[in-house]
């Protein structure tokens, strides 16, 4: 046996024992790993597996993993670490078959792909799947053929909400019903949200398995994402589904939009509020952040824990090193975006540099195209604020352009122009560009000036007077600091004891 191939024994071995695969009975827990061709092996056996594995007399192959009754259930394929593991492929699933097993590993020690015969092509794993994981994943054998032909009609969420709605009294009457379904919090798909399942479902009937929906903001793509999480459940395609968000926020706004829509069937919990019992859930939803942390992903959990993985923002929440969470899963992956592909056009990519921000989203985005295997940046289903505008579920917004004298300097090729007297008593001037504005440059006044602009020109509710809901971008958490505080203490002079400095 060669040097690599030794080597790659070695590291195969501790990535087993890691999963909790073991060579030996550890108490009541019985070995569930056996070399084949069924040799059997002592404690010095392993031991020599050292430096000097090459060495050995028995001459291992393979590795066959046991279930808990001692059964055949995973055959792991061994290959040297300078061979593709896949050249093993048609080896190991005759193996896979003589032995009645469902499961197959390939690996090198460094490149490993898991294999569910019943699903096609291996997937790519970072670290192997332990029993208890794989054990859990075996009870669902999916059955793409339903998931295809499963009927998905605007009211696919509503019959999970409330079953029997059709029979109902008020709904029949035609008076009635908008507050029926108001008062129930019933919600129907929409015609583009039925187009987006339907393409996904024609996705996977062209064998494919990763999907992504680019859904302007304000279309409902958390309903969208509730009504495909149904479709994998009610075809059996899944047993459970990971939802991946970017913030914070966005956890518990997941969470109780996914218990409003699906409660009747699935439950869904928060993972950092769960960690002991996550498994008893259908749906969990946690920051990718919060998984990322040491490779928590990896230590909690098994490539195999999830059937359905999906992306909320995608092109945040799997950007950078948050994508190594989201590959580490198998199975189905599904991304959601309002970041539109025309994004791409609105500036030359070899005109900024990367630390432009424009230039990071930019690159983000092309590669959230090439995760989910988006050919030509062309995704799964695309539904733009233009056709929601058009379509009368989306209006497209009043621009209000006001200015002060600083901000068209500031964003104006001479720059802001500021005068002052440097340490020597010397008349100095120096321009000042929008990129440097509160990271060189501060002003208070500026600062001042920007919220009075804002207080006198921003639109007002016509019944109450308020301003209305408000998103004011910073320069950076700092200066988001300092115009709330301006905020707040103009609002209370322009709203006296009405805020209590809680206007910004």
């Amino acid at each position: 046996m060669s040097d690599k191939e030794a080597a790659a024994r070695i590291k195969i071995n501790k990535l087993l024992e890691a999963a909790d695969w073991r060579f030996f009975a550890d108490g009541a827990a019985p070995a569930n790993i056996r070399l084949e061709p069924s040799v059997t092996f002592k404690t010095t056996d392993l031991d020599a597996l050292g430096d000097n594995f090459e060495k050995t007399a028995k001459g291992y192959i393979d590795f066959l993993l046991l279930d808990a009754k001692g059964f055949p259930f995973i055959v792991l394929e061994a290959k040297a670490e300078d061979k593709n593991p896949l050249v093993g492929k048609e080896q190991a699933r005759k193996y896979a078959r003589s032995q009645n097993c469902r499961f197959v590993i390939l690996s090198n020690g460094n490149l490993h792909y898991f294999w569910d015969l019943e699903r096609g092509n291996p997937y790519v794993i970072t670290s192997f799947p332990t029993p208890d994981s794989v054990v859990s994943y075996q009870k669902v054998t999916p059955n793409p053929q339903r998931l295809i032909e499963e009927q998905v009609r605007d009211d696919y969420i509503v019959l999970t909400q409330r079953p029997s709605y059709a029979s109902e009294a008020a709904w029949k009457n035609e008076a009635e019903r908008p507050g029926y379904i108001q008062t129930n919090k019933l919600r129907f798909l929409r015609p583009y949200q039925l187009k987006a399942i339907h393409a996904l479902q024609r996705a996977v009937k062209d064998g494919k398995d990763r999907f992504l929906f680019e859904m302007a903001t304000g279309t409902g793509k958390t309903l969208t994402a509730a009504a495909v999480i149904k479709l994998f459940f009610r075809s059996g395609n899944a047993r459970r589904v990971l939802f991946l968000v970017d913030r914070l926020e966005l956890e518990d706004q997941a969470k109780k939009a996914f218990a409003a829509l699906l409660s009747a069937d699935l439950e869904t919990i928060i993972y950092k509020e769960n960690r002991d019992d996550w498994r008893r859930a259908e749906i969990v939803v946690t920051t990718v952040q919060s998984l990322l942390f040491n490779n928590k992903y990896q230590k909690l959990f098994s490539p195999t824990d999830f059937d359905l993985v999906i992306s909320d923002e995608a092109h945040r929440s799997i950007g950078g090193n948050a994508r190594a969470v989201f590959d580490y899963f198998i199975g189905y992956k599904l991304g959601l975006t309002a970041t539109p592909r025309d994004y791409l056009k609105r500036f030359e990519h070899g005109s900024t540099t990367t630390r432009d921000p424009r230039e990071a989203e930019r690159r983000l985005l092309l590669d959230t195209y090439r995760t989910f295997d988006c050919e030509n940046s062309q995704p799964t289903f695309r539904y733009s604020l233009l056709d929601g505008v058009k379509e009368g579920f989306l209006i497209n917004p009043t621009v209000v352009d006001a200015r002060t004298e600083i901000t068209t300097e500031l964003l104006s090729e001479e720059g802001f122009v500021v005068s002052f007297t440097d340490d020597t008593g010397e008349d100095q001037q120096e321009a000042f560009k929008q990129r440097e504005f509160e990271k060189r440059f501060f002003s208070d006044a500026t600062n001042q000036l920007f919220c009075k602009t804002f207080l006198e020109n921003a639109l007002r509710d016509p019944v109450s007077g308020e301003i209305g809901k408000s998103i004011i971008f910073a320069v950076s958490q700092n200066h988001a600091a300092k115009l709330a505080q301006i905020l707040n203490q103009m609002a209370d002079r322009m709203f006296p004891g009405k805020y209590q400095s809680d206007f910004a």
